[in-house]
């Protein structure tokens, strides 16, 4: 049989993320912790926001460009 090892991998966002955090919390910086946890939640706001645009533009078209046969 063999045995499965999980193994976790620290990505450079996360690597970053916890860098400020830990940074913070000794009071080498002063940000707000809007700043010190934005490497987690900068880049899933942009791909939202960007989904978001799409589906507008998309609905729009749909609505207004539709079939003009």
């Amino acid at each position: 049989m063999s045995k499965e090892s999980k193994s976790w991998k620290i990505t450079p966002v996360m690597a970053l993320g916890l860098i400020f955090i830990t940074l913070k919390l000794m009071g080498y910086i002063t940000w707000s912790w809007w700043w010190v946890t934005a490497p987690f939640w900068v880049l899933p706001a942009i791909l939202i926001a960007a989904a978001g645009i799409v589906s507008l533009i998309v609905g729009a078209i749909k609505l207004f460009g539709g079939d003009k046969s």
